[in-house]
């Protein structure tokens, strides 16, 4: 063979290359153009993110400016027969004073229920003595007010003042004053009863507590 055939084979074979060359695929085909896969190449997974939970719900609070109600206190029946029996004062009970001892100027106190309840004769009387300044002591111990003497109207309590001998140092007074021990500040307007010859002597004039019966009162 001549080398100019030759060379004709080798240009035609370089043209045929330059062809397949030029009439391989586009950017636009691979890239997914028109004519071309329209798949895009997989993008490799981005691990998914877990949602954020939720925060529970506060349960509502209790208001602040609203206080429980509070219980009421238990209360006695009302068929206890102490049930709303109160002392009694200067406006339920009359007064009457009686010279018990000429000698040692004693005297019985008695009170009686003049109202239409019940009331409690409660503690010492408290007595004074006419214009004198003072008022006597009290003698013997008192219960207290729930095993105080009921006085149902009409019914009396007693008890006795005791006077004393004139050492000189005294007074001699015609009457004398009582209230009633309420362990309140009720205002109440004193009894008076005639006591003539009453010596009041200082720190010798004293009074028992309240009792059912005169002799009682008197041998205190």
């Amino acid at each position: 063979m001549s080398t100019v055939p030759r060379a004709a084979a080798v240009l035609a074979a370089v043209s045929a290359l330059a062809a397949l060359t030029a009439c391989g695929p586009s950017e636009d085909t691979a890239g997914g153009g028109a004519g071309g896969s329209t798949a895009s190449p997989a993008k490799s997974a981005t691990p998914a993110v877990p949602p954020t939970p939720a925060k529970p719900t506060a349960s509502a609070k209790p208001s602040t400016t609203s206080k429980p109600a509070k219980l009421p206190k238990p209360t006695k029946s009302s068929t206890d027969p102490g049930f709303d029996v109160f002392p009694c004062s200067t406006f339920d009970v009359k007064f009457t004073a009686t010279l018990a001892e000429p000698t040692t100027s004693s005297y019985l106190l008695k009170i009686t229920n003049k109202g239409t309840k019940a009331c409690r004769a409660l503690g010492h009387p408290i007595v004074t003595f006419g214009d004198l300044a003072g008022r006597a002591t009290e003698r013997g111990t008192a219960p207290g007010i729930e095993d105080a003497i009921r006085l149902d109207p009409g019914e009396s309590a007693y008890a006795g003042l005791m006077g004393g001998a004139n050492d000189g140092k005294g007074k001699t007074v015609n009457s004398i004053g009582l209230t009633m021990n309420t362990e309140s500040d009720l205002e109440q307007t004193p009894l008076k009863a005639s006591t003539p010859g009453l010596y009041v002597s200082p720190d010798k004039n004293s009074v028992t507590a309240w009792m059912v019966n005169a002799e009682d009162a008197l041998s205190l």
